[in-house]
């Protein structure tokens, strides 16, 4: 059994563990919320911008996009996306979980978040590039990792790019995807919240391209694919900082339940000790 003073040694040591690990989730809790809001803000255009890309790519039947074009893969690069710190639960393990299944013969990664760029070193897979991205993620960021990812696929160096990150759900949920990003393909049912999708019974839409359909193909593919990268890392960082501030609040509540607990040993043991104190003394005055 402890003894008083290392009861409270451990009661003085938990009741600190806990003051941190309570500023930490303060901390993830005020930066949760502007990370949430910029995630679910940006989802319509994402959608819309998705189907005028489409739009455009399936009626401009002339402009063969390099970035749409299918190949026998040989070669795969992945864009993995995790966070910068840890202390937020699973959720870097469960993206890393997602990488582990891909090949690592025939995969190179894109690493955006220093713990993603351990995972690649300490498996000893290929790092075509490592970036970094802050708290509030910024358009430049998503372009530099979009324009890596397309150099790849028009030279020729990978035949497909997927993404791997979290996507935010709600402050208890986070789920990790593996989505493809090239070559840009058709993702049938998309629907866009407030916006009726298309009857397939009604007339086809004639299409009028100006200045050129090639043109006009090519920029709307370009923009998607750094918007597309943009919000990935917008999810990421709201699940991030959702999964901190949860790990943070479950871990306050186990200290103060371990507090509770040492206490009332505390208590009992020091109980104990001074009823045998008295024993002891009414034992020596009945002498």
């Amino acid at each position: 059994m402890a003894s008083e003073r290392e009861l409270r040694r451990r009661i003085r040591s938990i009741s600190s563990t806990a003051q941190i690990t309570k500023a930490m989730q303060m901390v993830a809790a005020s930066k949760m919320r502007k990370a949430q809001q910029l995630a679910t803000e940006v989802r319509p255009f994402v959608r819309l911008l998705y189907r005028m890309q489409r739009a455009a790519t399936k009626h401009a039947h002339d402009s063969n996009h390099p970035l749409t074009e299918i190949r026998p893969i040989r070669a795969r690069a992945v864009i993995l996306v995790a966070a910068d710190k840890g202390l937020c639960g699973s959720l870097n393990s469960n993206v890393f979980r997602l990488a582990a299944a891909y090949d690592a013969a025939s995969t190179m990664f894109i690493t955006a978040g220093r713990k993603a760029a351990q995972y690649v070193a300490q498996t000893r897979r290929r790092l075509a590039a490592e970036f970094a991205y802050g708290d509030t993620p910024q358009f430049a960021e998503s372009r530099a990792i979009a324009a890596l990812a397309r150099s790849l696929f028009e030279k020729g160096d990978v035949d497909a790019v997927d993404v791997i990150a979290s996507r935010f759900v709600n402050t208890l949920t986070q789920e990790p995807v593996a989505v493809p990003l090239l070559p840009i393909g058709d993702v049938t049912n998309l629907r866009i919240p407030g916006v009726a999708p298309r009857d397939p019974k009604a007339a086809p839409l004639d299409f009028l391209f100006e200045p050129d359909a090639a043109d006009i193909v090519s920029y709307a593919i370009d923009v998607y694919i750094r918007v597309f990268i943009h919000v990935v890392l917008l999810n990421a960082k709201a699940s991030e900082q959702s999964a901190r501030m949860v790990s943070m609040q479950n871990a306050t509540e186990s200290a103060a339940d371990m507090i509770r607990s040492l206490t009332l040993e505390y208590n009992k043991l020091r109980q104990g000790r001074i009823t045998q104190e008295l024993l002891e003394i009414a034992g020596g005055t009945a002498a």
